[in-house]
């Protein structure tokens, strides 16, 4: 039998796991320190006279010296309207090159095409903070891998890359405009996105950067978010991305009454620590309780004279509206969620683009989410130890992403979650989760519409807000309620076979997911 190790949420894993490697346990949020150097990329000369563009993809790809058994890039900032990834597997494809190994800031359903060069042999190993849809399904119940897909939060693939944990052979970056040197910028064009932070670690640390774009402009770029010297050729395609796909219009506030309630009472928490004042800083996701967050907040910051310092994160059309009526000193901004945020990026200056790793890289110099007051995470599962899983579905299934929630949750001061009590009647608050995404001791308050659990690690916290008159529930207590309900889920069976493997941020072993029994 393999040697298995427990590490600090009590997981069981394999000292060696067979297509990953050996495997260093999760110890604490802070604990494992980084060690050596940042990784770097080969030198390269571009001479007088030299011209970056190509005139085809396959070009592109052969000049890069792209073979057997290298590894990729891609960023997912173009959403489900992305092209790129797709158009550069088909060339690959057809170029006959064999067991490459993708490592992508997320993927999502407009990649299901990748699901044949999986089963071809094209691609064999894949990195991601987020994996959905078919290729989700095919690995989950037949495990069609060989290797376990690697999941990484948005800091620990930026960590990864930066310390040359992962070396990317060849990163493809989409770039909505770009001028015939290759200075770019994610936040003009017709295929706009707004900021382009994934891709900002791919272009310092791979080997040879390939831009594809479909909207060439004359030298200078007046407004540059990733410079020239960091790209080797540039390759101008019919389009990048589907607009409609990429960016809305606005992302809006819920209008469901049982989302509406959490968030009125998550902001009430927020309210109650004392931390909602003049310079916070916050951040919440991007739909249902999450941003609804946002409009109970400010209806007390405007209330109160109230003026945050900055707002984090993905950034939605509400944020900009909090910066624009002056709430907020600043937006930082990593990734954008839709057009009215990314038009923000063109016309305010205080609405800040930032690198994956300024946002989130546990072993840098000073991370963005190190500087967090308050945050607000959503989840599927949640755990009577506070453990979060954002990933699997109860079935077992992949059908999410970490994204940056164990990054923020290590670095806020306080870390509340948002979620229903029951999804399909099914309980929200397990015994243990599915799997383990975000570590217990790292969340603070579970803020449901049936009640508020409050960590017991985080007594300042209850008694705050026993000091505001808000009622408190055990976790334990709320679980039995809740599932005299919905009754207690039937257990998974699974299969031997490991087909991801969850690290946490620093790079240990925080879970491992594998096949589901058929």
């Amino acid at each position: 039998m393999d040697k298995t190790v427990r590490n600090k949420v009590n997981i069981e894993i394999p000292e060696y796991i067979e297509g990953y490697g050996k495997v260093k346990p999760y110890a604490g949020a802070f604990e494992t320190e980084p060690t050596g150097n940042k990784f770097a990329p080969k030198i390269k000369a571009f001479k007088n006279g030299e011209e970056k563009i190509l005139k085809t993809l396959r070009e592109g790809i052969e000049k890069s010296g792209l073979k057997d058994g290298m590894t990729i890039s891609f960023h997912h900032h173009l959403r489900n309207g992305d092209y790129v990834l797709n158009l550069v597997m088909k060339e690959i494809e057809k170029l006959k090159i064999k067991d490459l190994t993708i490592i992508a800031s997320s993927l999502t359903k407009a990649h299901e095409p990748l699901l044949e060069n999986i089963k071809n042999g094209t691609v064999t190993s894949l990195h991601t903070s987020g994996l959905r849809g078919k290729i989700a399904e095919e690995i989950s119940r037949n495990g069609i891998m060989e290797k376990p897909v690697i999941f990484r939060s948005h800091g620990g693939r930026a960590r990864a890359i930066e310390s040359g944990e992962v070396k990317i052979d060849v990163a493809f970056i989409g770039a909505p405009i770009c001028d015939t040197m290759g200075n770019m910028n994610g936040k003009e064009g017709v295929s706009a996105f707004g900021a382009i932070g994934y891709a900002m670690a791919d272009v310092k640390y791979a080997n040879y950067v390939i831009a594809l774009t479909d909207n060439i402009v004359p030298f200078p770029l007046n407004d540059i978010s990733i410079s020239m010297d960091y790209i080797d050729s540039i390759v101008e395609v019919e389009s990048i991305g589907d607009p409609t796909k990429i960016a809305t219009g606005a992302t809006r506030i819920t209008k469901n009454p049982n989302d509406l309630l959490i968030a009125k009472k998550a902001s009430e928490v927020l309210i109650a620590t004392k931390k909602v004042k003049n310079g916070f800083s916050f951040q919440a996701g991007s739909g249902g309780a999450s941003l609804a967050v946002c409009k109970y907040l400010r209806e007390y910051m405007e209330e109160n004279d109230i003026k945050g310092s900055f707002a984090s994160g993905g950034i939605t059309a509400y944020l900009v509206e909090l910066l624009e009526a002056n709430l907020f000193e600043s937006l930082l901004d990593t990734q954008t969620f839709d057009g009215e945020a990314a038009n923000s990026l063109v016309r305010n200056k205080n609405h800040i683009e930032m690198s994956a790793s300024m946002y989130a890289n546990p072993h840098n110099k000073g991370c963005v989410a190190h500087q967090l007051d308050l945050m607000i995470l959503s989840c599927t599962e949640i755990d009577v130890n506070f453990n979060i899983n954002s990933l699997t579905a109860s079935t077992g299934v992949i059908m999410g992403a970490i994204g940056g929630a164990p990054d923020t949750a290590a670095g806020a001061d306080i870390t509340v979650v948002v979620a229903p009590s029951m999804r399909s009647r099914l309980p929200i608050i397990l015994d243990k989760v599915t799997n383990v995404i975000t570590p217990g001791d790292t969340i603070d308050v579970l803020v449901t519409e049936r009640g508020i659990c409050v960590n017991p690690l985080r007594g300042d916290i209850k008694k705050l807000l026993e000091e505001a008159n808000i009622e408190i529930k055990d976790i334990r207590e709320l679980k039995e309620e809740i599932t005299k309900i919905t009754k207690v889920p039937k257990s998974n069976e699974y299969e031997d076979k490991i087909i991801g493997v969850i690290e946490y941020r620093d790079g240990t072993v925080m879970d491992t997911i594998k096949q589901i029994k058929m």
